[in-house]
């Protein structure tokens, strides 16, 4: 038995397009996963003319605070990795020529969505 089978990990979003890979790949490793996934009649608001009023960003924003929080009091949490959406690395209003190198540097710009009213993309990047 290897190191990492039979150990538990909560995967939130199981159903998303990276974390189902990443659940593929923690079964196949041995791991236990507890998949939650978001409550399908819960809107997803993509636009709003007043982002505002949307709850889309509070949501985003929220929800990975509170996973955080919960997670900060769990002393067997040995880490917490967050993934998202290409809205949240690829909206900053430069080019993305052949020789970018998209890292952490290139992430998103909360300002340059929210003046391109990219409310989806912002909660995201916010996020």
């Amino acid at each position: 038995m290897s190191e990492e089978e039979g150990k538990v990990v909560t995967v939130i979003g199981a159903s998303g397009f990276i974390t189902s890979w990443l659940v593929k790949l923690l079964l196949q490793r041995g791991y236990i996963v507890k998949p939650i996934v978001r409550d399908p009649t819960s809107p997803v608001i993509i636009s709003s003319a007043d982002h505002r009023k949307a709850p889309l960003i509070d949501s985003a924003v929220n929800g990975t605070l509170n996973v955080l929080k919960s997670s900060a009091k769990v002393s067997s949490i040995k880490r917490v990795v967050v993934t998202s959406s290409v809205a949240a690395v690829a909206y900053n209003g430069k080019p993305l020529t052949r020789d970018v190198v998209v890292d952490e540097t290139w992430f998103s710009d909360a300002d340059f969505c929210e003046k391109s009213k990219f409310w989806f993309n912002l909660s995201k990047t916010l996020a």
